[in-house]
């Protein structure tokens, strides 16, 4: 099995959660220069404060993207539904990019259930590779 031909949609979620991560590190540390932020000092955690926002940002991505990198492959080793995968794959995705923007626009609650989405996402992943590997 060629994973690239038979999981095309998710080998690009991974590459755009890639290009994700290293703009939210950009804007971040942009943020910190234009606020004159001394790097390796501690950021004071105000929800007002736009680095804080972009930190936490950075910070919840590097918190997360790990499991989608760990459940994508597991679902690609147990065969999983591609579709399925594709699909899940992408909303988290699409949930992080939108997470991301409501945390840099301080959409407390919104962001919120954003994330939520995100986990779904992540569930619907594992789900999918554990009822593959049952059925393999």
């Amino acid at each position: 099995m060629n994973i690239v031909d038979t999981y095309p949609h998710v080998v690009m979620a991974i590459g755009a959660m890639a290009l994700i991560s290293i703009i939210q590190l950009l804007v971040a540390d942009a943020i910190g220069i234009v606020s004159k932020h001394t790097p390796g000092t501690p950021i004071e955690a105000n929800h007002d404060s736009a680095l804080f926002r972009a930190s936490r940002v950075v910070a919840n991505t590097n918190e997360s993207i790990a499991i989608f990198i760990l459940a994508a492959a597991f679902c690609v080793l147990t065969s999983a539904p591609a579709s399925f995968v594709e699909l899940c794959s992408w909303a988290y995705v699409v949930s992080r990019l939108v997470y991301a923007a409501c945390y840099y626009a301080n959409l407390q609650t919104m962001r919120s259930v954003i994330f939520g989405l995100s986990i779904l996402s992540l569930c619907g992943l594992l789900g999918s590779g554990f009822f593959a590997w049952s059925n393999g």
